[in-house]
C-alpha cells in the first residue's frame, strides 16, 4: 500500500486482534464487527494487543489483500477498548506515521455544520 487516498473509508477496530489471522479469519471479524462486507469497499484496520503491530484489509478488485506493519521502537497510539471508529485516509496516515489521534479535538463548525480540527 504504497498511498491512501484521502477520501477512503478506514474502519478501525479498537479491541486486540490476533496477529496470527489471516484473510478470512479477519473478513470474518469484519462482519462481525463491522455488519460490513469487505468487498463492499473501504480498509479494515486490526491493531494487536501490544500495539505494536497493524493489518489493514481490503479488497483490491479481484481479490483479499492484506498489508502488514510492525513497530521496531514505540506503538500505534489506539485506546485499546471494545468497539470501532471510523476513519478518514488522512487520520490512517497519521496514525500509521505516529500521531495520538486521541489528542485531536474536533469543533464543530458552525456555518458548514462539520467537524474541524481545533
Amino acid at each position: 500500500m504504497k498511498s491512501i487516498a484521502a477520501g477512503a473509508e478506514v474502519y478501525l477496530w479498537l479491541g486486540a486482534t490476533d496477529m496470527r489471522a489471516g484473510f478470512e479469519r479477519l473478513a470474518q471479524s469484519v462482519q462481525e464487527q463491522f455488519q460490513r462486507s469487505v468487498i463492499g469497499g473501504g480498509l479494515y484496520v486490526f491493531v494487536s494487543r501490544c500495539r505494536k503491530r497493524v493489518k489493514i484489509l481490503y479488497w483490491d478488485k479481484d481479490g483479499y489483500a492484506l498489508w502488514y506493519k510492525r513497530l521496531e521502537a514505540g506503538t500505534f497510539k489506539v485506546i485499546q477498548k471494545d468497539g470501532a471508529e471510523v476513519l478518514s485516509g488522512v487520520d490512517l496516515q497519521e496514525l500509521l506515521s505516529g500521531v495520538d489521534l486521541s489528542r485531536i479535538i474536533l469543533r464543530k463548525n458552525a456555518e458548514k455544520g462539520l467537524y474541524s480540527a481545533a
